[in-house]
């Protein structure tokens, strides 16, 4: 299953896929099962990939087909076209925005690299979650914002270090005691993310309603409607912005501050719940006090 950010850049797509499929050129990158595990060429052909591989639980909430079936039915096909199939990240044409590829959903685990900035910091906090160590706090503007992470991203690796198992103290003294450039890291992405993107109306509508920053409604005909946004699922990000934890209002003001085309990234409520419960609502209280690393 492959996540577009609008109807139009599918077609696109599709297109760029078939003129691909005919040169048999290599792909533009490698997507990973795992950290050491490259799918590529020694991939059996005929094989399904899965759109987040090995992906059996995230933050201890298990994801079984039979979980997914009950709580997210709206994903249940989790299969995409065999690895002989070109793979590649497509950015919308109808956006004129520098970042938006770092809001581009690239699923699996993905390399990032990073640096710190004048202060000596990347911008970003760390959390502990069973025995796995996840992003709770990305600075706007920061070194870790322009390298593309964000909130719910669980960092397996930093400078080839694994950090299964890892506290928030120690992960943030690798931080600390890494070079200001060139800091490497193995991220997995969130699970079921989608980026949408919305085109607003002559009245500065982008088509849709939330609640507590949740999508609860959809307006009929709207561009929110005919480009996949979801109700039941949370706003993370509106234009590389993380809204995690802002208020409703302070959310509108951001669309409202945001031009004609607005990238949305959502995921399912069910998943964020579990992600709030699990990094709790006290951890936002306690980053406006305490400085990112």
């Amino acid at each position: 299953m492959s996540l577009y950010p609008s109807l139009e850049d599918m077609k696109v797509d599709n297109m760029v896929r078939a003129q691909m499929a005919q040169q048999q050129g290599p792909p533009a990158y490698q997507a990973y099962q795992s950290i050491g595990a490259p799918v590529g060429p020694q991939a059996a052909p005929s094989a399904p990939r899965h759109v987040y591989p090995a992906l059996g639980e995230y933050m201890g909430l298990e994801l079984s087909s039979d979980i997914i079936a009950l709580n997210m039915p709206e994903y249940q096909i989790q299969t995409v076209q065999p690895s002989g199939a070109v793979c590649s990240i497509v950015a919308p044409l109808s956006s004129q925005s520098p970042s938006l590829l770092k809001a581009t959903v690239t699923q699996g685990i993905r390399p990032v690299i990073l640096c710190k900035d004048k202060d000596g910091k990347c911008g970003l906090r760390l959390h502990s979650v069973n025995d796995g160590v996840f992003v709770c706090y990305v600075a706007a503007g920061s070194p870790a914002a322009l390298a593309g992470l964000r909130f719910g991203d669980q960092i397996l690796e930093i400078n080839d270090v694994a950090l299964a198992g890892m506290t928030m103290d120690q992960s943030h003294a690798l931080l600390k005691k890494a070079p200001v450039n060139g800091i490497k890291m193995a991220v997995r992405d969130r699970p079921f993310e989608r980026t949408v993107t919305l085109h607003k109306d002559s009245l500065g509508h982008v088509g849709f309603q939330f609640k507590d920053g949740k999508v609860v409604g959809l307006v009929k005909d709207s561009s929110a409607a005919r480009n996949g946004l979801l109700t039941d699922h949370q706003l993370l990000e509106i234009n590389t912005i993380t809204v995690v934890g802002m208020k409703d209002k302070e959310i509108s003001k951001v669309i409202d501050a945001s031009p004609s085309v607005v990238n949305v990234t959502i995921i399912p409520h069910y998943i964020y719940k579990h992600m709030i419960s699990k990094m709790s609502s006290s951890l936002f209280k306690e980053l406006d006090r305490t400085p990112a690393v």
